[in-house]
């Protein structure tokens, strides 16, 4: 076995086709299929069900993907580790960042890192929130940030920074009446909603809020962007919902940002690390994490136009 077999393997593995795995390999299709082959030989087992309609995994398939992955992380840390000695730097942060959290905090934290721990190398991972914490667990990444303490057994959930859930209204919404917006208004009107598979944290918090409704809120689409969001409020199609920091980004002419009323109307950012003892190094980064200031952070009271 090689690397090599073992990259043809993860390849076929997510495209489930090998026309387009032999694509994204640079390859022909009979040298890829002869690699799977030898591979299977190799470790004895049926690693892919090849059929002239479709190819899936076996059993032992999945479980050897995951085990390749941790392979290939493996060695994409060995080769990060010495560039960055090379480069000068004696230690390393390998941060994940789930659904782009902690948007005003995050800036002025890594820019403190910089300036107390100049000799720390920061890598920043934009990942799933399962991705995360599965690499959270396997050594991949050292600490995380996600938008929910939900992350089962062995991984920590530090609370750290709290902002308001607004909502955002076209110009010249009824809802705009209210300075706070009650959240048995928003059943009246129909929604456009983060997706749970790019906004995983958030959407807990908010579906987690609009359960409280006596009825079912009227969801006309789940968007993968706030961008999108604002678009669909502002052409006054949707009312908008998500974290004050979110909705402030991609906010629209013509789109007006309310605050919800009552004080659990709030989404909270936690830093995500193993239960192990941390190092030095992840001590001082949470401990500056807990005290960092944003540069620019979205209050209920100036949220409004």
């Amino acid at each position: 076995m090689d690397l090599r077999h073992f990259q043809c393997f993860l390849v076929v593995a997510e495209e489930l086709h090998f026309s387009r795995a032999a694509e994204r390999l640079h390859m022909e299709q009979s040298p890829l299929s002869r690699a799977i082959k030898e591979l299977e030989e190799d470790l004895g087992v049926q690693l892919l069900v090849r059929t002239t309609r479709s190819t899936r995994l076996t059993r032992a398939g999945h479980l050897f993907l995951e085990h390749v992955r941790r392979i290939f992380a493996a060695v994409e840390q060995a080769r990060d580790s010495i560039q960055s000695g090379a480069m000068g730097f004696h230690d390393q942060l390998r941060i994940a960042l789930s659904e782009i959290s902690a948007r005003q905090r995050l800036p002025a934290l890594l820019a403190l890192c910089r300036q107390e721990d100049p000799e720390v190398a920061l890598r920043l991972f934009d990942v799933p929130l399962s991705q995360q914490i599965r690499g959270l667990h396997d050594d991949v990444y050292d600490v995380g940030f996600s938008l929910t303490n939900e992350v089962g057994n062995g991984v920590i959930a530090h609370p750290l920074w709290s902002e308001p859930l607004v909502v955002a209204i076209p110009a010249r919404h009824p809802l705009l009446a209210y300075r706070q917006i009650p959240l048995e208004e928003l059943a009246r009107y129909p929604l456009a909603l983060c997706d749970p598979q790019t906004y995983e944290g958030q959407t807990r918090a908010v579906d987690r809020l609009l359960r409280r409704l006596e009825q079912e809120p009227r969801l006309v689409d789940r968007v993968s962007s706030f961008d999108l969001m604002m678009t669909l409020v502002s052409a006054g199609l949707a009312l908008g919902l998500g974290a004050a920091s979110h909705i402030a980004v991609g906010r629209e002419w013509g789109v007006v940002a309310r605050p919800l009323a009552g004080r659990e109307s709030v989404v909270t950012t936690y830093l995500l690390r193993t239960d192990a003892e941390p190092s030095q190094t992840l001590a001082r980064f949470i401990e500056r994490a807990s005290a960092v200031e944003p540069a620019a952070f979205c209050k209920p009271a100036n949220c409004t136009e």
